[in-house]
Formats: structure tokens, sequence, C-alpha cells
């Protein structure tokens, strides 16, 4: 299966994508692989922890990229 790097919008630079939308005032994407999994054990970074293994980084303004296999 091809991967395909997904560009996510709504980075908060802790960076999750599992922020309580109704707290935030910017639009915001779910994580795929949390919505896949039916899940939300995915995390892209946690600070001075851990990278999610399908990060790919940060582009300006706020888009993590994220590697997701369709």
């Amino acid at each position: 299966m091809a991967s395909k790097i997904l560009k996510l919008k709504g980075a908060n630079m802790n960076i999750d994508l599992e922020t309580d939308s109704k707290k935030i005032h910017w639009k915001q994407d779910k994580c795929p692989w949390n919505l896949k999994e039916k899940t939300s054990k995915h995390k892209c970074a946690i600070e001075n922890v851990s990278l999610c293994k399908y990060f790919n980084g940060i582009e300006s303004p706020d888009i993590v990229l994220c590697t997701f296999d369709k």
C-alpha cells in the first residue's frame, strides 16, 4: 500500500491534533490514524518525549505533515 503525506491544518506546537475543538478558535483537522483505528493514542509529538512514527515535520503556518496509508 502506498504512503501519502497529508498536510493537516491546526497544529498547536505541542503538536497534537486531538485538542478539544470547543476550546480552540482555529480550524483543526483530526488525526487520520486515530480516526481509522477508532482511538486517540496517536499524538504527532509530545514535547521532550516522543514523535509519532507517521510525523514528517511542520510546514508554515501550523501544518503537520503526516504519512497516511490509504
